[in-house]
């Protein structure tokens, strides 16, 4: 998935292995980690480059990497506060929750 960060710079997201990672100008610069278990998929960690937070990249990787996830048919497991944060303000991504894991 190509878009654009606050500032107008171009983003990449892909799917690597085991997490998802955005880059900016060909360089990652953040990562959101996932492991699918059990028809689950648990995202324990989420992070971006000091020098590039306040330019919205974590909230387009969480978007991705949810929107990826979806037609997969995994359940989402937040671990990652900021997984769990975005869902929060993103209700659209709620019927992902795997509710019994509690």
């Amino acid at each position: 998935m190509t878009t654009t960060d606050r500032t107008g710079a171009p983003t990449q997201v892909s799917e690597q292995g085991d997490r998802f990672t955005i880059s900016v100008d060909g360089r990652i610069v953040g990562v959101a980690d996932f492991i699918d278990r059990d028809g689950r998929r648990l995202f324990p960690h989420t992070e971006v480059n000091p020098q590039f937070q306040g330019r919205g990249l974590a909230t387009i990787l969480v978007r991705a990497a949810l929107e990826a996830t979806r037609p997969t048919g995994l359940r989402v497991v937040p671990h990652c506060w900021m997984v769990a944060e975005f869902i929060d303000k993103n209700p659209e991504f709620a019927d992902l929750l795997d509710r019994s894991s509690g």
